[in-house]
């Protein structure tokens, strides 16, 4: 088993930390900016936005992955642009992997902190508004408190879809060994290959790490209410 140990690579587990961590800070601000934006909105625009916003959560993550190789491709306008301009490659590069992530857990977050904000005891608003309290100092002073437990949650399930993210980091960041091949790559690369106690050993290792996660969420969502037994 030592011997094991040490035959294995581990930069697929850190390449997974490294992105989950960084596409959840995105995702989790830009879903907190996008959801209040979209709560702002007529009912006819909400519903349209929301559609788009919410779409990478239900389409096959390969197709997602696909648009963004269309979007990033060198041989793409914004592609050759941020590489002649600013030398920046998405390609088949560690960046892949985060924008890749941050798309495929975003609308878990959005969705997450829009019906943690809906749930926001509106009188609460009003005490703030009596009291002169601008807006920007209303939504984060008593709308963000107050949607704490959903924001959390958001953010964690956030953080467990960007390390388990599979198809869309293939298609957009390729398969390179220590430089993107996350765990979840690794697993269906090294069971191609037929080394299954290898890939076995990752499918034990992301088990794990979701179990923390799902520990978690139910941790975070069980603050602050009242809990029992039915009798």
């Amino acid at each position: 088993m030592n011997e094991f140990l040490q035959d294995i690579n581990w930069s697929p587990l850190w390449i997974s930390l490294k992105t989950g961590v960084v596409a959840t800070v995105i995702a989790f601000f830009l879903g907190i900016f996008c959801a209040r934006k979209v709560m702002k909105l007529k009912p006819a625009a909400r519903g349209i936005l929301d559609g788009i916003l919410t779409m990478p959560l239900v389409l096959p993550p390969t197709v997602a992955g696909f648009f963004l190789l269309l979007l990033f491709s060198l041989k793409r306008p914004l592609g050759s642009f941020l590489f002649e301009n600013f030398d920046i490659k998405i390609v088949q590069t560690w960046k892949g992997c985060v924008i890749a992530a941050v798309v495929i857990a975003f609308p878990l977050m959005y969705r997450n902190a829009r019906a943690a904000f809906e749930q926001v005891d509106v009188n609460l608003i009003y005490a703030g508004q009596t009291l002169g309290m601008s807006d920007g100092k209303i939504f984060w002073k008593v709308v963000i408190p107050t949607a704490t437990p959903g924001i959390a949650s958001g953010t964690v399930l956030a953080f467990a879809r960007a390390i388990g993210e599979y198809g869309a980091t293939s298609m957009l960041a390729g398969n390179i060994l220590g430089k993107t091949r996350t765990v979840s790559v690794a697993i269906a690369s090294e069971t191609a290959a037929g080394n299954y106690g290898t890939a076995g050993f990752w499918v034990v290792v992301i088990v794990a790490i979701s179990f923390v996660i799902v520990a978690a969420i139910n941790i975070v969502s069980g603050r602050g209410m009242k809990t029992g037994r039915w009798i």
